[in-house]
């Protein structure tokens, strides 16, 4: 059963919910958040990334850089810019892509469901990423940013959300990349009990997006619970905030590849050793997407080919063995282009789909790189799977979108 708590939020007021709410910490390098930045001194970056207030050499791990997140984010509680809800509550962060509106509930998760699986993961995580968030939510005592999750859908959750958001939104704004994003508070105390309680009936949720900052944040607030003596197991510190949506909302996207070399092979010999995995059709120049499983979409040399994958090179009743981020390692990645780790290798890069294939034409024709792949999107039955069976996806397998924005609420663990 799933833990869902409410709290009392920290956020923003109404007229400046657009110039807080910034992309996450983790989409931008310093620069493009630097520039993002630039001529707005309430964009949350400042918190999130806060080095980029501080001096080029300074190291990003450097204690300084939490101190000054930490700085920044009392600034904005001082000048009345975020202020702290009075009771517990639990609210909804809806956001909308392409005339499409997803709805999630804002509560918080359980460090003990962290801890007990009842969370599920399917990727795995860095150990310098995680211990990074950790210092930030160390030094400042606040979970910075939601995590995003997916729940099995429910009916009456469904129907109390119906409700909620007929009343007038608390944000309502549309972010610089086109993105709606709308934010209500429930406060009629029934509902919120009534969802919780929903909640408990939940065998699992599911990490979607987030997982460093899932993992630091439910390490700390362990950590607390170990460094408590008189630890009773309702303080704060024993939640985290999380943003969670039905998984029958949620669409996840492509997640490409580009390599920058083909491992000595002409064109003409790779597409010859292709062929003993794949189905090979010349698509010409026009931009060729996949449209099914086991469906790949490639640019090399000036065209587009359709790849799909012959029989016996996938398995249809594993979880990994049936995804086409496996299928690409194992018939191209490492036989033919020698890539065998793509967590450490240099000469793969990975490129979301919300950027459109354009870009791995782009990135083909400038001579960066030599070939692109384009995969069929994972389903969200394929994640469930994979997360229920115990199983880790390969690197960068998925792509949510919209991000979800930081800075329209904060969990405090004091």
């Amino acid at each position: 059963m799933a833990i869902l708590k409410a709290f009392k939020g920290i956020r923003p007021v109404k007229e400046k919910a657009h110039s807080i709410a910034s992309r996450p910490y983790d989409v931008l390098n310093k620069e493009e958040a630097r520039i993002e930045s630039a001529y707005n001194k309430y964009s949350y970056l400042h918190v999130v990334k806060p080095e980029i207030d501080l001096p080029d050499d300074i190291d990003p791990h450097d204690k300084a850089v939490y101190e000054k997140g930490k700085e920044n984010f009392f600034k904005l509680i001082n000048d009345k810019i975020l202020v702290q809800d009075d009771k517990d509550y639990l609210y909804i962060y809806a956001q909308t892509m392409n005339g499409k509106t997803q709805y999630g509930i804002v509560g918080c998760a359980g460090v003990e469901d962290y801890m007990n699986n009842v969370i599920k993961k399917h990727e795995l995580t860095r150990p310098d990423k995680e211990e990074d968030r950790m210092n930030h939510i160390r030094t400042s005592s606040m979970n910075y940013e939601p995590v995003f999750f997916v729940y099995p859908a429910v009916k009456e959750i469904d129907d109390i959300v119906t409700e909620v958001i007929k009343n007038k939104s608390e944000y309502d704004f549309t972010s610089e990349d086109g993105f709606g994003h709308h934010f209500w508070v429930i406060r009629d105390q029934d509902k919120i009990n009534r969802i919780i309680e929903l909640f408990r009936d939940i065998p699992a949720t599911y990490v979607a997006d987030g997982h460093h900052r899932t993992a630091a944040a439910a390490l700390v607030g362990n950590e607390r619970k170990k460094n408590n003596p008189n630890h009773k197991g309702d303080e704060e510190y024993n939640f985290f905030l999380a943003v969670h949506f039905p998984d029958n909302q949620l669409t996840i996207i492509d997640y490409n590849r580009v390599v920058e070399d083909l491992n000595g092979n002409t064109p003409e010999e790779f597409l010859e050793k292709l062929k003993k995995g794949f189905i090979i059709e010349d698509k010409g120049t026009e931009i060729y997407k996949p449209d099914h499983l086991h469906n790949f979409s490639m640019y090399l040399d000036g065209k587009w080919y359709s790849l799909t994958a012959k029989d016996g090179t996938y398995d249809d009743n594993d979880p990994i063995g049936v995804l086409d981020v496996t299928i690409l390692t194992k018939q191209i990645l490492d036989p033919i282009l020698d890539i065998k780790d793509l967590r450490r290798s240099k000469r793969i890069d990975f490129v979301g789909g919300i950027r459109g294939l354009g870009e791995l034409k782009k990135r083909v024709d400038s001579e960066e790189m030599k070939v692109a792949f384009a995969l069929y999107p994972v389903s969200m039955k394929q994640l469930i799977n994979i997360a229920d069976t115990g199983n880790i996806m390969p690197p960068k397998t998925t792509w949510f979108e919209p991000k979800l924005r930081s800075g329209l609420i904060v969990h405090s663990l004091d």
